[in-house]
């Protein structure tokens, strides 16, 4: 029997913009917009509205280039097409080494917020996270069309909530929480917007579920616009409660949603609140764990990773290969975390890097790929230098990519060997289809 090596195309315009903001709407909703305000004061509402408008053009620039280039690939494709099969495969495998620590540390995220709130220990917060990743690979397991109506149900669930907390405010914002409006002076300003960066990312995980879109063009740049602005509202109206209400000052500035949730509804807030955690966290899971799968198998069809990760279901025709490994990565990362060799704190570090470089690789990309549109060409450079400009914070954590790169460069030193002595065809393709790209 032949087998089938082609992904279903099952992904329509609802769960394409339930999976992108999935991917971007992360925990931080719950916590950034109170340590943005403990900062900034009520001027970080200017921070959360340029960051917002800055934004935009990096989530359609993944966007346009998912609709004229889908591909399993994402990222990484693009890049191959712009500049070679080697480029694209490291960034590829960026991507791929980020989610195995990026989906522990949301996981541990979103539990975190349920045992704070029922008073349960280190333990039960493992377990409850160990719960959240399987969620997530079983449902990508089972593919990406449940997947896509899961993420809706979440997504709606997410929306509600914060809408709600919003209206809860309501009553309790008063004009004098917004002054004075610059407490701390222009830089904070600057410096706050420097923090709500991290709640944007997440828009080039979708990308590599572009192959598996009904219909590419609509769903990657309509879904990315519709996504993106509905994303904006939901961060800006949150600050904006935070701030009015002053729950910064009240509740803690990292668990300010949790005060204003919690003043209507008593102690069942903190059960909500600490539910809306595992939700927003258990999204964030599914879209990054689609993503890395997808990922892996598109490097293992281009013969840059084991074959064994390109395996796909018989049953349900999803990458298995690649979702075994990511179980492996997941279980050695809880177990780390569980053993006290690893904080949360450093390992929310490690992925930073590898993320940032997986944008700027995108954007590059964009820049030469979609030198067609004008529009796309400088939404393209705006991406990439917004991303350039944020790559030195990252500090030490740019070890780890570059731990990868010298690890990608003995391997395909080693593969280039076995190819002379079996002449096995790996760059050749996708050099063609780069020239043709281009």
């Amino acid at each position: 029997m032949k087998e089938n090596k082609s992904l279903q195309r099952n992904i329509g315009m609802p769960q394409a913009i339930a999976l992108y903001i999935g991917a971007v709407l992360g925990s931080g909703v719950l916590i950034v917009p109170g340590l943005a305000a403990e900062m900034a004061g009520p001027a970080s509402l200017l921070a959360w509205g340029f960051m917002t408008l800055l934004i935009l053009p990096l989530a359609l620039s993944m966007g346009l280039l998912s609709a004229k280039f889908p591909n399993a690939g994402g990222v990484s494709h693009f890049v191959t097409l712009a500049f070679g099969p080697k480029a694209g495969a490291l960034v590829g495998w960026f991507f791929l080494m980020s989610v195995p620590i990026g989906g522990p540390v949301a996981a541990l995220t979103g539990a975190g917020y349920m045992t704070a709130a029922m008073g349960w220990g280190d333990p039960t917060r493992i377990a409850i996270a160990a719960g959240m990743l399987a969620i997530g690979l079983i449902v990508n397991w089972i593919g990406m069309k449940v997947a896509g109506k899961v993420q809706i149900a979440v997504v709606i669930a997410i929306v509600a909530v914060l809408v709600f907390s919003f209206a809860a405010a309501l009553p309790r914002m008063e004009s004098i929480h917004f002054t004075p409006f610059v407490p701390h002076g222009w830089m904070s300003v600057g410096q706050a917007a420097a923090i709500l960066f991290w709640c944007f990312i997440g828009w080039e995980a979708v990308s590599h579920l572009s192959e598996e879109f009904k219909d590419p063009q609509r769903a990657a740049v309509k879904g990315v616009t519709i996504a993106a602005v509905i994303v904006g509202v939901l961060y800006f109206l949150s600050a904006l409660a935070t701030v009015g209400t002053q729950s910064y000052l009240r509740g803690g500035a990292d668990s300010s949603l949790v005060w204003i949730i919690s003043q209507p509804l008593g102690a069942w807030g903190g059960f909500i609140a600490g539910l809306t955690g595992l939700f927003i966290c258990t999204a964030t899971i599914i879209a990054y764990s689609s993503a890395a799968s997808r990922v892996a198998y598109a490097l293992s069809r281009q013969s840059y990773a084991p074959k064994w990760m390109g395996r796909l279901s018989d049953r349900y025709q999803t990458p298995v290969g690649a979702i075994g490994f990511l179980t492996l990565c997941f279980t050695a990362v809880l177990s780390l975390y569980g053993s006290g060799l690893l904080s949360i704190t450093t390992l929310i570090k490690f992925p930073n890097a590898t993320f940032i470089l997986t944008y700027i690789g995108g954007c590059a990309a964009g820049i030469r790929l979609l030198r067609g549109s004008r529009a796309g060409v400088t939404i393209s450079w705006i991406s990439f230098a917004a991303t350039v400009a944020v790559f030195p914070f990252t500090g030490w954590a740019i070890m780890y990519p570059l731990l990868i790169t010298l690890l990608f460069v003995l391997v395909d030193y080693l593969r280039l060997g076995r190819k002379r002595a079996g002449n096995i065809p790996v760059a050749s393709d996708a050099e063609k289809i780069s020239r043709r790209a281009l």
